[in-house]
């Protein structure tokens, strides 16, 4: 890939890397970004963001770690933190009211989804980076655009910014809250790390198999659709999904309504970028974005590239050419 080095001062948000070391740094080298003195250095006039989920599935946790904690030390980056971030340090956190318990449930099938980060790294590094995920904000509001993992959420993080004092977690007790589904702060840090869901049984729809196979009977919701409260536009369900049958998904009924807790307002003015929601580069950029919101999740641990969108200072609008993507 050829190298962008867009001698215009701005961020580049770098989607989910997934412990996908090798995009990473072929993504930041096509990026303009080199390697001096062991340390990657941006182009004069950019940093890049992190949208979060540097962990679990890929192969090179610990690179993937080691690159992008460097650079934010290096006052080369920013990040937020992602809702696999925070579901490490679930997994890592006795609850408070059951000894011998933890946030997050220890049972095989989570596990599974943690396998890559703790089998890769060592207990006393698992310690180091977990202390360093407590620490990352849930959101960046910027001069120019915002940034979160999933959601952007107004009335979530203003209760988020309220309940915690600020935009991050400030110890491990408001990260139990968070565990606590009876606690307001649940669902706030479930919206802005996970998106705002449906559920389809409720709905009378049957559940789905996901990528990875398992039966969801909850569906992410399109947050950044506006103008619609059709369950048929804005449901996650890719297409060719099976059901838990192993029947092909039935077309959704263009009838049907989300709660009206679910439906969004548009979002205007300043641009949002997000990850987290597993686009396919092969179906066109243009249905990652809208005029201000952007995707940058690519799937990148499946076969997908690690993608970048570089914004430039005084861009008012999203544009699918500023898309940078590294298979």
């Amino acid at each position: 890939m050829s190298r962008d080095t867009n001698d215009r001062a701005g961020y580049d948000i770098i989607g989910d890397i997934h412990g996908c070391a090798e995009p990473l740094e072929g993504l930041l080298e096509a990026l303009g970004y080199e390697v001096v003195d062991g340390s990657w250095t941006p182009p004069e006039g950019r940093r890049a963001i992190f949208v979060g989920d540097l962990i679990d599935r890929g192969p090179n946790q610990r690179r993937v770690l080691e690159i992008v904690k460097g650079l934010v030390d290096a006052g080369a980056a920013l990040i937020t933190l992602g809702n696999h971030e925070f579901n490490a340090l679930a997994w890592s956190t006795e609850h408070p009211n059951r000894p011998g318990e933890f946030l997050r449930e220890h049972s095989e099938g989570k596990r599974k989804q943690h396998a890559a980060f703790l089998d890769q790294l060592t207990e006393q590094e698992r310690s180091f980076y977990l202390e360093w995920f407590l620490s990352l904000p849930l959101w960046l509001d910027l001069e120019g655009i915002r940034v979160v993992h999933a959601c952007w959420d107004p009335k979530a993080i203003e209760l988020l910014r309220n309940q915690l004092g600020g935009d991050r977690f400030a110890d491990r007790g408001q990260l139990a809250r968070a565990c606590d589904r009876s606690d307001p702060l649940f669902t706030a840090v479930d919206t802005v790390l996970k998106g705002p869901e449906i559920n389809l049984v409720r709905s009378g729809l049957p559940e789905f198999q996901d990528k990875d196979g398992t039966h969801r009977e909850q569906a992410r919701l399109r947050w950044w659709v506006s103008g619609s409260d059709r369950v048929a536009h804005l449901a996650e369900i890719p297409p060719g999904s099976l059901t838990a049958d192993g029947d092909r998904y039935p077309v959704i009924n263009g009838d049907l309504v989300v709660a009206d807790h679910l439906e969004f307002a548009p979002h205007e003015g300043t641009p949002i970028f997000f990850g987290h929601y597993w686009r396919r580069y092969d179906d066109g950029l243009e249905v990652a974005c809208t005029e201000n919101t952007a995707c940058v999740d690519f799937s990148a641990a499946k076969d997908g590239p690690l993608v970048a969108y570089r914004w430039s200072v005084g861009e008012e609008w999203i544009d699918p050419s500023r898309y940078v993507a590294y298979y």
